[in-house]
């Protein structure tokens, strides 16, 4: 029995004129997830794009999994192609979908015929599809508003699928779709967060991560890269830039007032982290802050690091408490690494009592009063490069 899976658009399908652009954008990125795994052909019919493999020894499990994770997708599922004939979709459906039935208690039966030609309409096909289930499956009911499960005919110009029931896709928009940003990437838990949710609303994300040897370890590193590369299913293909920021933390400890360590390091770091999105064409960063989870992150805080800015700072976990941040960080996996003890450069040097309310001219003047510039220069032009590729981790 030859095996399909069918992916439905969500948010694409309202963007009009645009919703072209947005569909062969997710294409294209699930031809590229999907590459390592086989051939395939790809088909747009209805709000509904059809994934055939091409190839007999496709893992079809690990297909779906990577599927989950593709943005731009509502809700997806695996089908079965049978014949446009009703005795034939009845004999597959109870075939194919036969352990589910007899492992369920109640169910339905949902039909669309978009094929008109077919001669017996929706109602029709669930009436009598719904009958044969009871006939071989006695110990069933019909539950119409909460089944166990929906045993699904999709009648098509081509063929009829069958499957039990959509599941949850990533939904959001294609990644791409909205720009590229640069994510600040620490190795805690909010940041990988926040790039998941801005890969979401389409945007292509870059990482940035400041090391602070013999201050960090090359664990602390490898622990981001290791975050990273839970990103990549989600995200993408990943820019990982790992900048040298040593000099910078020591000259800062040397010469500005203790208090005001943390949000001048944060001015330094959004400096750096825009100078290489700058150059490489990015329009905006990416933090995990979340208003007053830390000192770095008052209100008056916030409000001075963005005065360092010169391009749009999206914070999308700002209103979110930690309880509710976790629970994405367990859904993408990306939580047990994060609480690894490897800490980043964020915690050297880090002040007894940091200021809570600075005050912008205060912190530019104690910023002003010795020459980083040498410094960000230098880091800039030292910062290392590393591809993190999705295709390397799932393959």
């Amino acid at each position: 029995m030859k095996e399909i899976i069918l992916l439905k658009e969500g948010e694409i399908a309202l963007k009009g004129l645009n919703r072209r652009t947005f569909e062969d954008a997710m294409i294209k990125n699930i031809r590229r997830r999907l590459k390592p795994f086989g051939k395939f052909s790809f088909e747009r019919s209805q709000s509904t794009v059809v994934i055939r493999p091409l190839d007999d020894d496709i893992d079809l499990d690990a297909v779906e999994d990577y599927v989950s994770k593709i943005f731009g997708i509502a809700a997806y599922c695996r089908a079965a192609v049978v014949k446009k004939d009703f005795e034939t979709i009845c004999e597959q459906t109870l075939s194919y979908i036969g352990e589910e039935l007899s492992l369920a208690r109640t169910f339905k039966v949902n039909a669309k015929r978009a094929d008109k030609h077919f001669p017996m309409k929706s109602p029709e096909i669930c009436a009598e599809l719904g009958g044969k289930i009871l006939e071989a499956y006695p110990h069933l009911t019909v539950d119409v508003k909460n089944p166990d499960i929906t045993v699904t005919v999709e009648v098509r110009q081509d063929s009829a699928y069958v499957h039990s029931g959509n599941k949850k896709g990533a939904g959001g928009i294609p990644v791409g779709t909205s720009g590229q940003a640069m994510l600040l990437l620490s190795g805690g838990i909010d940041s990988p967060v926040a790039a998941y949710m801005m890969a979401k609303r389409g945007l292509k994300l870059s990482a940035i991560h400041y090391v602070s040897p013999p201050y960090t370890s090359d664990r602390a590193r490898q622990k981001v890269e290791r975050l990273c590369e839970k990103l990549t299913p989600w995200c993408g293909d990943m820019a990982f830039y790992c900048v040298p920021f040593t000099e910078l933390q020591e000259k800062l400890r040397d010469n500005c007032p203790e208090e005001l360590f943390t949000i001048i390091m944060r001015r330094l770091m959004m400096e750096i982290a825009q100078r290489i999105a700058e150059r490489e064409g990015m329009q905006a960063l990416i933090t995990g802050e979340s208003v007053g989870q830390v000192a770095s992150q008052t209100m008056g805080a916030i409000v001075c690091t963005d005065a360092a800015c010169r391009m749009p700072v999206f914070r999308p976990v700002i209103g979110m408490d930690k309880t509710e941040i976790i629970e994405i960080a367990r859904k993408i996996d990306t939580f047990d690494i994060s609480i690894e003890p490897y800490e980043d450069c964020c915690t050297v040097f880090t002040p007894k009592h940091p200021k809570t309310r600075p005050v912008l001219a205060e912190v530019e003047a104690a910023q002003n009063g010795f020459d980083f510039e040498p410094l960000i220069a230098w880091a800039v032009e030292n910062t290392e490069l590393k591809i993190i590729r999705y295709s390397d981790i799932c393959g």
